[in-house]
């Protein structure tokens, strides 16, 4: 069977355009890989510089409060106020200590007369005796209501709390609470199982107040508690920073930089770490081939432009840097030069 001229240019343009078709298929598969462009992660000693937030307390707290509830007469200082060691700071009824000195008044004097009437024979050591231990008790009673009729500060400091008013009944809170707050105060942080073994007594801290931005305060720890919190496994350090000036004030946010030390860990650009949408998770994805695996990393610092990595990455792997968005665990890639 004879073929027309036509029709042979017509089987002509279609080989040529399924061959076209073939090349640019391979052409497009070929462009289709991801190109990413990777670095090499390094081992590096890196200073284990830890922060730690907590509040500042006073370093030392008195509750002022009477043994016994009495009603109050007069409160002398309020929240915010200066006190010194012995102060009168608050006075309470007194009409049950003056029926108490009546009757010690009165018991001195029958002791008086039983003394004499000893002396010259007409008394007995018994009865003498008797009045003794009752005036002693009275005495000892008297001394105790006036020393709670009449509250003093034990420590120099400030008060920083007020819980009532005169005429109040005193109750289960403090009168007042007075803190001291020179030369020292201090602040609790709380340190993990795993840095336990590298705090120590002694050691130097820096602390910054967000009430005195980027100005940098010396402080020490002072004392290590020894026995772990059970429900967050760590244990609370206390570090004193000088406060002769009482400019730092209980309650202040505090940031404490402790450095624990140099450790030899893998660092990596910032820019190998990839978050997990909808979760905390950092990953990297790691060079292998020609193909890519999608690497669960543990971040410790950040290095200016790197990464500290606790887990994950060893030493020498192949990181990608750019163009993570196109790929997924196991995908084959082109890097780019």
């Amino acid at each position: 069977m004879k073929l027309k001229a036509s029709t042979f240019a017509s089987l002509a343009c279609l080989l040529a355009l399924t061959s076209c078709g073939k090349k640019e298929a391979t052409e497009e598969k070929a462009v289709e890989l991801p190109r990413v462009t990777v670095d090499v992660a390094h081992r590096l000693s890196v200073a284990q510089q830890k922060e730690y937030t907590a509040t500042v307390e006073a370093e030392n707290i008195n509750n002022i409060a009477p043994s016994t509830p009495n009603r109050i007469k007069t409160i002398r200082v309020d929240v915010g106020d200066r006190v010194r060691a012995g102060q009168e700071l608050v006075t309470l009824d007194r009409s049950n200590s003056d029926q108490l000195r009546i009757n010690r008044d009165n018991l001195q004097r029958e002791y008086d007369r039983a003394v004499k009437l000893l002396e010259i024979g007409s008394g007995t050591q018994q009865q003498v005796d008797q009045l003794q231990a009752q005036l002693d008790a009275v005495k000892s009673q008297y001394d105790n209501m006036m020393e709670n009729t009449i509250l003093r500060s034990p420590i120099s400091g400030v008060v920083t709390a007020r819980n009532y008013d005169p005429g109040d009944m005193t109750g289960n809170m403090p009168v007042l609470t007075v803190g001291q707050l020179s030369p020292v105060v201090k602040v609790m942080i709380n340190i993990t199982e795993n840095d336990m073994s590298k705090i120590a007594a002694g050691m130097p801290v820096s602390v910054k107040f967000d009430a005195f931005g980027d100005e940098v305060f010396s402080g020490k720890v002072s004392r290590i508690h020894p026995t772990v919190d059970t429900a967050t496994r760590t244990f609370q350090v206390e570090v004193q920073v000088a406060n002769p000036k009482e400019d730092i004030k209980p309650g202040m946010f505090a940031r404490v930089d402790i450095n624990l030390g140099d450790q030899d860990n893998v660092v990596v650009p910032d820019r190998a770490v990839v978050k997990q949408t909808g979760s905390g998770n950092k990953y990297v994805y790691v060079l292998r081939g020609n193909k890519v695996s999608f690497q669960r990393v543990e971040l410790g610092q950040r290095l200016d432009t790197s990464y500290e990595l606790l887990s994950g990455i060893e030493d020498g792997d192949t990181v990608v840097i750019t163009g993570q968005a196109r790929l997924i665990d196991g995908a084959e890639v082109e890097v780019q030069k």
